[in-house]
């Protein structure tokens, strides 16, 4: 039994010479230990051995078995070298290239279209006296919500729809803090550190927990504003939103104003654009209805002023919210909001001649 052992070690060795496929090594060792194998067949033969047989055909088997099992395991590492090697010298990178050489092959990059687009606002809204302000991606919920007029028990402050830090239900947490769910409470820093009147606008990130689809992401992008002064109307709001749009979309552009609840306006509206996708006919970005929301606005509430240390007696304006990702998607015939976070420079790349 032990002669036969020895065979099958030259024999394994032989066999092992010849193969150059991971798939081949593992079937030859398929072939040698497996259930039917090989030495698995001289093993149960052990059944009928003496007890000193077994003892000295034991040891042997094992180490039989190990030395499969382990040139087996090098060649397959070897032959996974071998193709990291030849990818490598597939694609190998000159690192010592001159300038001459790079300059014959010129490639430039390219600004996010959501980019561009920011810009382009900021640039509409400085022309009219608005600043551009900025805050932290990490709130605490005065900022966030108690100084929008939102109470304990909106939905917009349970768990499902804002990435807290912590329980918010739990009471012992003085202080709870959350990523920013809107851009609102830049607006609220800024009332807090003027005094009006005054107009400005906060463009940024915000983060909600929703399902991702043709038109709603976890990140996404908004920029708001608002302007604060004596005897401000509904109208000087609808006024700079016709203004944006136009001067954005280089065109007229359909729009609709209907009322909306937004706890930090009153009264407050819903600016529709039609479609640029469908003009109008229905797709998956408007789900079918020929309109987007893309302007949440209103006059500012009272208790908004109020938590801004603004006396809505004396006081008043108007605030709006606008969707960048789906105002870049207007613009650009952009059927998936996915596509703006995809990180693809090939997307990034049909921007460059904007």
């Amino acid at each position: 039994m032990i002669d036969r052992l020895e065979t099958l070690e030259k024999e394994f060795m032989e066999n092992i010479q010849k193969l150059k496929t991971e798939a081949e090594l593992l079937n030859l060792k398929s072939e040698f230990l497996g259930k039917k194998g090989k030495v698995s067949q001289v093993l149960a033969g052990l059944r009928n051995a003496s007890p000193e047989e077994r003892k000295s055909i034991g040891p042997v088997a094992n180490t039989l078995k190990d030395k499969i099992q382990a040139t087996i395991g090098q060649r397959i590492q070897a032959l996974e070298i071998d193709s990291i090697n030849e990818k490598l010298a597939e694609n190998k990178m000159d690192l010592s290239l001159t300038s001459d050489v790079l300059a014959s092959t010129p490639h430039s990059g390219g600004l996010h279209p959501r980019t561009l687009i920011q810009r382009e606002i900021e640039d509409v809204f400085l022309s009219m006296g608005f600043e551009v302000l900025d805050g932290p991606h990490i709130e605490d919920e005065f900022h966030n919500f108690e100084a929008l007029n939102i109470p304990d028990t909106h939905p917009a402050r349970d768990m499902q729809d804002t990435f807290w830090f912590h329980n918010p239900h739990d009471d012992s947490i003085k202080e709870k803090f959350l990523l920013r769910t809107h851009t609102s409470p830049i607006q609220v820093r800024g009332m807090l550190e003027r005094t009006p009147p005054f107009r400005f606008i906060a463009p940024g990130s915000a983060f909600r927990c929703e399902r991702t689809d043709a038109s709603h992401e976890i990140v996404f992008n908004q920029l708001e504003g608002m302007m604060v002064g004596k005897n401000i109307s509904v109208s000087n709001l609808i006024y700079f939103m016709k203004v944006l749009l136009k001067e954005i979309f280089k065109k007229e552009v359909e729009v609709r104003l209907r009322p909306g609840f937004f706890p930090f306006v009153e009264p407050g509206f819903e600016l529709d654009i039609n479609c640029l996708i469908c003009s109008g006919k229905g797709c998956s970005v408007c789900k079918q209805t020929g309109w987007v929301e893309l302007l949440p606005c209103g006059m500012i509430h009272p208790n908004v002023l109020k938590a801004g240390n603004i006396d809505p007696e004396e006081y008043n304006g108007f605030a709006f919210g606008l969707g960048l990702d789906r105002l870049v998607m207007m613009k650009y015939g952009i059927d998936d909001i996915r596509h703006l976070n995809s990180g693809d420079l090939r997307f990034n790349e049909q921007f460059k001649s904007y």
